[in-house]
């Protein structure tokens, strides 16, 4: 899923000044909040939760599974200020051994009665390769008012670069048109077959083969 993804860029070395950093399970109080302003009206956050006083309630504990699985299996790269992150995932070759009970614990969690935050993450779960290892961005976030300035690029490219050195493709899920705009321009391409949620928005998994280094 990508949040608050920019439209322009303002110089990659300005930012890459700033620093960035990997966080820690002490940053994930910020990663929480961060997630929950970028998020608050993202196509599927608002599918999950159509209410909006009801979705301030429960975000942040929905959202936070998201961190706690990243910190915990990959990593997550944040700018020094905490405008902007990116939380990745390494996915091996071959099936995972067990389903996955992260769709279950999201909804446990956040919001037990609702089905739809399990559901999110059955159908993406469903279409995710597994055929081939890679780097999984699982999500992106920046705040709302530093949105369109180039973080969420400057986030990303890093890991790319490295992914290219490495032979490694790369995976996301885009969650909006813009979203999938930007991940186009860094090299990402659609897989053909949109994740469908039932009366809801489209989602676009999208794959990115390693450039020559």
């Amino acid at each position: 899923m990508g949040a608050g993804i920019e439209r322009t860029g303002i110089g990659q070395a300005g930012i890459r000044r700033a620093g960035i950093r990997r966080a820690g399970e002490s940053d994930r109080p910020v990663l929480v909040r961060l997630l929950e302003e970028a998020f608050d009206d993202d196509p599927v956050s608002c599918w999950v939760f159509p209410d909006k006083a009801h979705r301030h309630r429960v975000h942040g504990l929905f959202l936070g599974v998201f961190a706690d699985v990243a910190l915990a299996e990959g990593w997550v790269d944040i700018l020094e200020d905490g405008t902007a992150m990116a939380l990745w995932l390494p996915v091996p070759a071959g099936l995972p051994d067990e389903e996955d009970d992260t769709p279950a614990r999201m909804r446990a969690i956040a919001d037990p009665d609702n089905e739809r935050a399990e559901l999110v993450g059955r159908l993406t779960g469903a279409i995710h390769p597994h055929d081939r290892a890679h780097a999984y961005l699982l999500m992106i976030a920046v705040s709302p008012e530093h949105q369109g300035r180039g973080l969420g690029r400057a986030l990303i490219e890093p890991v790319l670069e490295r992914c290219d050195r490495e032979g490694l493709p790369a995976y996301l899920e885009a969650s909006s048109e813009r979203s999938r705009r930007l991940y186009e321009r860094l090299g990402f391409t659609f897989t053909g077959s949109t994740v469908d949620l039932p009366d809801g928005p489209h989602m676009w998994p999208m794959w990115r083969e390693p450039r020559d280094a």
